[in-house]
């Protein structure tokens, strides 16, 4: 990763292992995989330890042993060697790398700025993750009924995203019929063109259709109701010059509204939306909603 790598903290447990380490970005895939490759290399190449007890720190550095940055040494230190990695450790190790089995990196993450973390597993956990993955692929490619999963799911993800474009179409011209139906239900109230009623779209449509009614219909005051996801939805749009003339508020209007849906939303004073879950309050919300005109 380069020389200015340094380590700054560690923990090795029967689960797994974290190692921290100065780095200025987020470690690649690649770079994850050529760390995980190098090390499985080590470990298959079943390196025997080689220790050192006791032995004067100069002579210990003169070897080539790693000695961290701010901790402190004796006069003599205990200096372990695996192939050509030399460091000074108290700790406990395997006699011989090959009774790591293999090693699988987990996760990289940020800890700190310019410190980051990875976690790996060893031994019987790599084991159990490896046969769990293996169960998964199984049990994939039986639900696809195809020895061949990713060419099936690329084939999946194809067909979704031209569902998708067929949907928003057909939304499109949902919408596009609704606004049409709509138009004509507008009323006069003081010089407000309101309309207070059910729509059947989705937020997204109600909102584009909001804005296209009122690009096309001055002084609008628009109020629809909803359902989403099993809950009720209110949409309120309001002409600038109605937020500027009469003082009207999308977002306190659908604030006021809400109670009726059991719920509560705001957003902006020419549009606002709220949320709830009563369903069944929704009409008399848009009953109530005239009352904004008086």
């Amino acid at each position: 990763m380069g020389s200015h790598v340094e380590q700054k903290g560690s923990l090795v447990n029967e689960k797994y292992l974290r190692f921290d380490f100065s780095h200025f970005s987020k470690v690649s895939e690649s770079e994850l995989l050529e760390i995980e490759n190098r090390i499985n290399r080590d470990i298959s190449d079943n390196l025997e330890m080689v220790e050192h007890r006791e032995i004067p720190m100069n002579e210990a550095l003169e070897k080539g042993a790693m000695a961290l940055f701010g901790e402190k040494y004796g006069d003599r230190v205990r200096m372990i060697e695996f192939g050509d990695s030399k460091e000074l450790c108290g700790g406990t190790h395997v006699p011989n790398t090959g009774k790591i089995w293999a090693l699988k990196i987990s996760s990289e993450s940020a800890v700190a700025a310019g410190i980051r973390r990875i976690e790996a597993i060893t031994g019987d956990v790599a084991r159990a993750y490896f046969n769990n993955q293996d169960n998964t692929v199984k049990e994939i490619k039986s639900l696809l009924k195809n020895n061949d999963p990713k060419k099936v799911i690329l084939q999946i993800q194809s067909e979704n995203t031209e569902l998708k474009k067929q949907v928003e179409q057909l939304l499109k011209e949902k919408a596009s019929g609704a606004k049409d139906n709509l138009k004509a239900q507008v009323k006069n109230i003081g010089g407000v063109n309101y309309l207070a009623t059910k729509v059947d779209l989705d937020p997204a449509s109600i909102k584009n259709l909001a804005f296209e009614l009122g690009s096309e219909i001055d002084n609008l005051l628009f109020i629809s109701g909803s359902t989403n996801k099993g809950k009720a939805m209110l949409t309120c749009y309001v002409d600038k010059k109605l937020v500027e003339e009469k003082n009207l508020d999308a977002g306190l209007i659908v604030r006021t509204l809400g109670k009726f849906i059991q719920g509560g939303g705001g957003g902006q004073k020419f549009f606002a939306t709220a949320g709830g879950k009563n369903i069944d309050g929704l009409d008399q919300a848009l009953k109530e909603a005239e009352n904004f005109l008086n």
